[in-house]
């Protein structure tokens, strides 16, 4: 397999898909160029959990041990109810002790992503806006708002899901590595912990008015506060450290139903945008850039080789997309129905520990490099 050896391509975005699916390329021997529209590398400061199936696939680029040393291992992810109560609590590492799981601040993961694309011969070309396709190959990782997935699906508008979601990060000296959300009716907060000292809280509320999508729209803490005071457990000391957050409307979005042309690839949010209810919008991008290279290495004509690629990647990420759907409805539960829920995984908790984790095998189980391009 050796059809990307000295073939140019052109990576538009250099978030964390741009950034994979360049490393991708280049350590099959393609000469790449990344050109990102902002100035200098960075994102929002925020955190990001790769489940197995995201590190799997950058432990095969060669970025893992810059990756494990950069980032927390957690142990397991705890749904408590409103006051702070355990509804269920899911054991990662004895469901699945050789499968890390990992917690790390976003700007971290972009920059030892960078430095290994760099390292593999990739160059990287910051403050470049692209509006079209560069020579014979371009790889469109830029984003929901990607002008490139417009151009190969036309106009699409997305769906306004009722729920605007807050960001904050607030410092945490030594947390216990683990993941904890708490419902309520019409609302819920996820946090974790981060390497370096630091804590990530995203709050999603039901809510009548909407913000525009994107993470950088700034938010009033105070408002923060007052929209999730209900909650207990460790929630109010968590927010009473908040002194800036940013909040953004949650829009659904299909999944693109063409991803390519002759010369044109979409990869990650430009194709399929998720909501964040199941973490797994960068897993998505990075096992969109290890299978996206293996079938232009694989399949000399090009167009054959990307009607492939999205031919894999369509099925699993519809099913992840619908996913993260269903979890936004079941995070907020109010009357009977959450009792009933809670219930159910209360007893889940109890008798079948191994039951919910078990739920989503055919998520975190997944092997890109195993498929046949």
């Amino acid at each position: 397999m050796s059809a990307l050896l000295n073939r140019t391509v052109t990576v538009i975005g250099a978030g964390i898909g741009g950034l994979t699916a360049a490393l991708a390329l280049a350590s099959r021997g393609a000469r790449v160029t990344v050109m990102e529209r902002a100035p200098e590398l960075g994102d929002v400061g925020a955190g990001i959990q790769l489940s197995a199936n995201a590190v799997r696939v950058l432990d095969a680029l060669g970025a893992g041990s810059a990756l494990h040393a950069a980032a927390r291992r957690t142990d397991a992810v705890q749904l408590n109810d409103a006051h702070g109560r355990r509804v269920l609590r899911m054991d990662l590492r004895a469901h699945r002790p050789d499968a890390p799981f990992l917690l790390i601040h976003r700007p971290r993961l972009i920059a030892l992503l960078a430095n290994a694309a760099r390292q593999a011969g990739v160059i990287v070309e910051l403050g470049r806006t692209v509006l079209d396709p560069v020579g014979t190959l371009t790889i469109a990782a830029d984003g929901l708002r990607s002008s490139h997935r417009a151009a190969l699906n036309g106009q699409q508008v997305p769906f306004f899901t009722g729920q605007t979601a807050w960001r904050a990060l607030i410092p945490d000296p030594g947390s216990a590595p683990e993941a904890q959300v708490f419902m309520a009716p019409r609302r819920h907060l996820v946090s974790y912990p981060l390497p370096g000292g630091l804590r990530n809280i995203v709050a999603v509320e039901e809510r009548p008015d909407w913000q525009d999508e994107g993470w950088s729209h700034p938010g009033d803490p105070d408002r923060l506060r007052a929209n999730f005071a209900g909650m207990g457990g460790p929630v109010p000391g968590w927010l009473a450290q908040v002194d800036r957050t940013h909040l953004w409307g949650l829009f659904r979005h299909p999944v693109a139903s063409r991803w390519h042309d002759d010369r044109l690839a979409l990869l990650g949010d430009a194709a399929h945008p998720t909501l964040p209810f199941l973490a797994q919008g960068a897993g998505m991008a990075i096992e969109d850039a290890w299978t996206l290279a293996a079938c232009l290495d694989a399949i000399a004509d090009q167009p054959r080789a990307l009607a492939r690629y999205q031919a894999l990647r369509h099925p699993r990420v519809t099913r992840i997309v619908e996913a993260a759907n269903a979890n936004a409805r079941n995070y907020h539960f109010g009357g009977v129905m959450r009792f009933g829920a809670h219930s159910v995984l209360r007893l889940a908790d109890r008798f079948a520990p191994s039951l919910m984790p078990g739920r989503f095998d055919w998520l975190y189980d997944f092997d890109p490099m195993a498929q046949r391009p």
